[in-house]
């Protein structure tokens, strides 16, 4: 079977690749990397030229559907093709439908509207709604009719900051339409979705936002339940993000305790069992692209195991990948997509050479432990390089934390989804009678998860913050990372190290770089100093928004905490706990006065800012050697210059 993998490999190349091109050299370079494996197919694998043939004719045809799907374009009557060209806004009067559900976010709702009428005439297409004053959820297959402001959704400041341009094109959404208020026209029936708001609402109710959200999610998956977003960053910092994600773990658990229920049935009903279960899944959860990869991963594995047959995982799991970019090549550019991938390759290739060696190195009383301890190793190693690609960050502790919370998530998974069949299927006196008796001691259960998790998150570096890390560089780390996890590449293996360390230093140099980033978006400003490591931050405004941004700069580009951030703005009493946590030292404007006044000067080592003493309106920023002169104006936030976002 060989063959077949390494021709597989290819085609998957192929999609991934092509998704990610932009412009002819990409394309060029994509194809002698194809031509160089294709021929080192056939020469390896001692494959006829006709073979040959037809997988470069395959290689073709993938990389011409990837490539050409991965970012599609706005189809004729797209309500985006009415905004003018200079990108002012358009009056508009929408007639559409709700696509999903929009939660109440700081008094603003925000969805997807399927565009049925534009000012009078008849459209085809999407739009995001954004809906001020929001106070009630906005709720799928709702009609409703609005008037307001469309635009096309604007391109990301800076690399750390993405837009939303990208961001909605994936969803083929091109325009952006904002009001104030809507007419509800009237409500279609919408069964899958009124089902996952009733798990979601009645858990959430009977045991609380987070460990209720936390059982919805482990049913749901994250992206149907609206989790707290600080529970969500404990979780990524402790590298449990797979836990509020729904993927191949949760329909593990079910897909393994309906056939453990059905050992003794026939054959015919163990597989109708079997398929019902991930059908319900897949039905509750969504078609995500983990979902979806663990369903299709799951049918075959199922019809082959009951067909009497022997599963081969890898070319099981690389056919799945290539049908789903081959139906949906937008999900070659989905994080989600290509974490989900990595992790179960790692576990397909990885887990069980690891588990091995760690028997063969552990103390005999600890052998036990070589299963638990290869899966979350094998997953981790596999999606390092993705996680400090798109992240530029990695959870220290994952290993240890995962260990520590399998016990609780395998309980909890399927204990959640009991209680979520309960609360479908019995009649409504009869679950809110029964449901706070049956959820005690899964409530504790999730506290105690949920504490665990917290715990973990606020020992010290637990999360190992990188900073951008170069595509180039991610590769090669990649290349470096298999050549010690692949057993074929055992002779190799010496060269491992040297590489990981070469990346790891030039890696440093970059970080270590003395440097001057400045930032402007949606009418704020932010000016990062970087020297030797660390970091100091000018923010023009003090609000929840800009420190929300300015925190996610600073731990973008690899700074946990800075050295001290001046804010020309006043803080608000709301707003003091988050720039505190951001950096050691705050100065910010109090009662009319700015924070530095003539003569005065704000620094650490190697990074400062000042105002010269008979230039009151400049400012000096010195960082490591440098020194650059701005105008204070620049920074200063002027009076109704902050536009809605």
């Amino acid at each position: 079977m060989k063959p077949v993998f390494s021709a597989g490999l290819l085609l998957l190349s192929a999609c991934i690749g092509a998704a990610y091109l932009r412009s002819s050299m990409h394309w060029l370079l994509l194809v002698v990397l194809l031509v160089c494996g294709l021929a080192a197919w056939g020469r390896v694998c001692r494959r006829p030229s006709k073979a040959i043939a037809v997988l470069a004719l395959m290689l073709c045809m993938v990389s011409v559907r990837c490539g050409t799907g991965a970012m599609p374009q706005p189809q004729p009557g797209d309500p985006s093709l009415s905004i003018p060209p200079d990108g002012k806004a358009l009056a508009v009067r929408v007639v559409g439908r709700i696509q999903a559900d929009g939660a109440v976010n700081n008094g603003r709702c925000r969805s997807l509207l399927a565009v049925s009428s534009l000012n009078g005439h008849f459209s085809e297409g999407r739009t995001e709604l954004t809906l001020d004053s929001c106070t009630t959820p906005l709720l799928t297959g709702a009609w409703i009719e609005l008037q307001g402001e469309m635009r096309r959704p604007q391109a990301g400041s800076h690399p750390l900051l993405a837009g939303a341009d990208e961001r909605l094109a994936l969803q083929r959404t091109w325009s952006r339409v904002r009001t104030d208020a809507i007419q509800v026209l009237r409500q279609d029936r919408t069964p899958l979705a009124d089902a996952r708001r009733k798990i979601a609402q009645r858990l959430i109710a009977v045991a609380g936002e987070q460990q209720g959200g936390l059982l919805a999610a482990l049913v749901l998956g994250g992206a149907q339940v609206p989790l707290p977003q600080s529970l969500r960053d404990v979780f990524r910092m402790a590298g449990l993000s797979h836990a509020l994600a729904a993927s191949g773990f949760h329909l593990s658990v079910l897909l393994g305790s309906t056939l453990a229920c059905t050992r003794a049935w026939p054959g015919g009903l163990r597989l109708a069992a079997g398929s019902g279960a991930m059908a319900l899944f897949l039905a509750l959860a969504g078609a995500q692209p983990s979902v979806v990869r663990a369903v299709l991963m799951g049918a075959a594995a199922l019809l082959i195991r009951e067909s009497g047959h022997r599963s081969r995982p890898l070319g099981v799991l690389l056919l799945t990948l290539v049908v789903m970019l081959l139906l949906h090549p937008t999900w070659a550019r989905s994080i989600g997509f290509q974490l989900s991938a990595a992790a179960t390759a790692g576990l397909v290739i990885s887990a069980g050479p690891m588990e091995q060696w760690i028997a063969q190195h552990l103390p005999r009383p600890l052998h036990r432990l070589a299963p638990a301890l290869s899966i979350p190793i094998a997953a981790l190693f596999w999606t390092l390089p993705l996680q400090l690609l798109h992240f530029g960050a990695a959870p220290l502790y994952a290993v240890l934390s995962n260990l520590l919370a399998a016990p609780l998530l395998a309980p909890l998974t399927l204990a959640a989804m009991a209680l979520a069949l309960m609360v479908l299927l019995l009649p409504a006196a009869l679950a809110s009678a029964l449901l706070p008796l049956l959820i005690w001691p899964v409530q504790q259960l999730s506290w105690l998860l949920i504490s665990l998790v917290h715990w973990i998150s606020q020992w010290p570096w637990a999360q190992l913050l990188t900073g951008p890390v170069h595509p180039l560089l991610v590769l090669a780390f990649s290349l470096g990372l298999l050549l010690w996890l692949l057993p074929s590449s055992q002779n190799l293996r010496c060269l491992s190290l040297p590489l990981l360390l070469l990346v790891v230093g030039l890696q440093a140099r970059v970080q270590f770089r003395d440097d001057l980033i400045r930032v402007e978006q949606w009418g704020r400003q932010w000016l990062l100093l970087r020297h030797r490591g660390r970091a100091a931050m000018l923010s023009s405004h003090g609000d929840e928004l800009s420190c929300r941004i300015a925190t996610r700069l600073s731990h973008g580009l690899g700074h946990q905490r800075l050295d001290w951030v001046a804010v020309l703005d006043p803080v608000g009493t709301d707003q003091q706990a988050c720039w505190n946590a951001l950096a050691r030292t705050l100065q910010e404007e109090q009662r009319g006065r700015l924070p530095l006044s003539a003569g005065q000067r704000l620094q650490s080592d190697g990074l400062s800012v000042g105002v010269p003493k008979y230039h009151g309106r400049l400012l000096d920023v010195r960082f490591g050697s440098r020194v650059e002169r701005l105008r204070r104006s620049d920074l200063q936030p002027q009076s109704g210059s902050v536009p809605r976002v």
